[in-house]
């Protein structure tokens, strides 16, 4: 009697899957279509189903292993429950899932916000398709709109669009499931399967239960087999609390739910839904004060931007947690002023044009060399907190928009020309104008320029962008009178600088020392070469 392969049929361009959940032991009987293990990517959870009927004689995979399409993850014995029409005499032992017409194993497929950057609580805008639609990978599904960016959620697989977890306003982060896809032969089937569900009855430890939350349902953190598991035991999800990597919520949790377990996961749920973001959940705060301007005179609303809403509550973690302190000084551009407008003359012809921040971002970087700690970032482990020092040097620079401000990074700022950097700048200032900026756009910055140089002032106080731990603001540049002897002066070009720090990481002779050493950077950028 021999054994046949069961392999992980085409799950798309997807490589290196990690394995969540194994549904079945050796010596279980399975079906054709019964799911034998979960795989999640970035994007989408999706069940690989039975090929055909058999007995599980050994399993080679574990749940953490990474697998692809080809992956041998069991086998079945050749003798149970084989298809009447498998030729006698196979060329090959190894059997992987029928041709399929769409790129997944046959079955479901939850699709999940993919990764979206430090965003959370994204409110979806607009949603493409219906139930039944089909789609193909890459498709657009749904439309969300952070606090600095517009951006489609594509499918990350083709199939049929079997439910739809989100409605417009809905407010999503990543990993949120927002459709279920049947793929593979039997996407009618699939549509049908939640109707069937529901009409199971309920076991009597289940049914004595309430009815089932469909939002918190479709929130749950689960695989389409549990979540198939669920409906067939009138489980809500919504009150499992999820034992496996994450809080995922695996087979026996809900077994065991269904058997009289506790709801524990819905008061810790509400729980963290209460606490303000960024660790202020300890603070006692006076309620905001509710006033009717109008009494005192003619008043006019105007809804805040959505950028504006959301950049207010990182603004106001980022002040809360980080305790603050901003170092002054100035530094004198005057050659290095003299050296841009040249250096435009020169570049004239390739429509590319030098502001001072490019200059300032290679200051930047040679600083950062000089002074790891600014280039840093605090995280918090079991044994205490550690420093994360970067050996990479990406540099953002905070845009204007008519939306609010956003902050766009340019990348490995240490191995790019001063013109590929303003080039680079100018293409992102354009697409955050436009609200077109994408989420790695905005992702990996080791530290951030604030620059209000071309509207005015002489100092402020910049709020530092976690998780870094120092941002520079500049302000417009102005002549000054010096003198190295009190006797003799002359004119020159003065650039404000404000050095904002975080004091659990950074002390005050250091931040001198930064701001000290930038300042001598940018009047002579001779010195970035040593």
């Amino acid at each position: 009697m021999s054994n046949i392969d069961i392999q992980v049929p085409d799950i798309g361009d997807f490589n290196d899957v990690p394995v969540i959940e194994i549904f079945v032991k050796v010596g279980d009987v399975v079906k054709a279509e019964d799911p034998l293990v979960s795989l999640e990517s970035d994007k989408a959870t999706m069940d690989v189903p039975a090929p055909r009927g058999g007995t599980v004689r050994s399993i080679a995979v574990k749940v953490g292993d990474k697998v692809s399409q080809g992956t041998v993850i069991m086998a079945f014995d050749n003798g149970v429950a084989a298809p009447a029409a498998a030729p006698a005499a196979a060329a090959k032992p190894s059997v992987s899932a029928p041709p399929s017409p769409v790129n997944a194993p046959t079955g479901l497929a939850e699709v999940r916000v993919p990764d979206i950057g430090d965003f959370k609580d994204v409110p979806v805008i607009e949603v493409f398709v219906k139930v039944g639609d089909a789609v193909k990978a890459e498709d657009p599904l749904v439309s969300l709109e952070s606090d600095k960016a517009t951006m489609d959620v594509p499918a990350p697989l083709s199939g049929v669009v079997q439910a739809i977890q989100i409605q417009v306003g809905d407010k999503v982060s990543e990993g949120s499931v927002i459709l279920t896809l049947a793929t593979g032969d039997a996407p009618a089937a699939a549509v049908a399967a939640p109707a069937a569900a529901a009409a199971t009855p309920a076991p009597a430890a289940a049914a004595a239960g309430s009815r089932i939350d469909e939002a918190a349902f479709s929130l749950a953190y689960a695989g389409p087999a549990v979540r198939k598991l669920a409906r067939e035991m009138s489980v809500d999800l919504g009150l499992v609390k999820g034992s496996g990597a994450h809080g995922r919520i695996v087979r026996e949790d809900v077994l065991a739910f269904a058997k009289g377990g506790a709801p524990a996961a819905a008061p810790a749920a509400a729980k963290a839904a209460a606490a303000p973001a960024g660790g202020g959940a300890g603070l006692d705060l006076l309620p905001w004060p509710k006033v009717d301007f109008a009494k005192f005179g003619p008043v006019e609303r105007k809804e805040l931007s959505r950028i504006k809403k959301i950049s207010a509550a990182n603004l106001h973690r980022n002040w809360v947690v980080i305790p603050h302190v901003t170092t002054h000084d100035e530094a004198d551009i005057t050659e290095l002023e003299a050296f841009r407008v040249q250096m435009n003359k020169e570049l004239e012809k390739s429509g590319v044009k030098l502001s001072m921040l490019p200059f300032m971002m290679k200051a930047a970087v040679a600083a950062l060399k000089k002074f790891p700690e600014f280039n840093a970032s605090l995280e918090s482990t079991n044994s205490g907190d550690a420093l994360v020092l970067k050996n990479y040097w990406h540099i953002g620079f905070a845009a204007d928009t008519p939306n609010g401000l956003v902050v766009p990074v340019i990348r490995d700022v240490d191995r790019k020309t001063v013109p590929d950097i303003a080039k680079e700048m100018g293409e992102l200032a354009k697409l955050a104008r436009d609200g077109k900026l994408k989420p790695d756009q905005m992702q990996g910055g080791t530290f951030t320029i604030s620059s209000l140089g071309g509207i005015g002032g002489i100092y402020f106080t910049p709020i530092i962008n976690a998780p870094e731990v120092s941002i520079m603001g500049v302000c417009k540049s102005y002549w000054k009178q010096v003198s190295s002897d009190g006797k003799q002066y002359q004119s020159r070009l003065i650039l404000p600088l404000s050095l904002s720090w975080d004091h659990r990481v950074i002390d005050g002779a250091a931040a001198a020392r930064f701001n000290v050493y930038f300042a001598s950077v940018l009047a002579d950028l001779r010195r970035v070469l040593f």
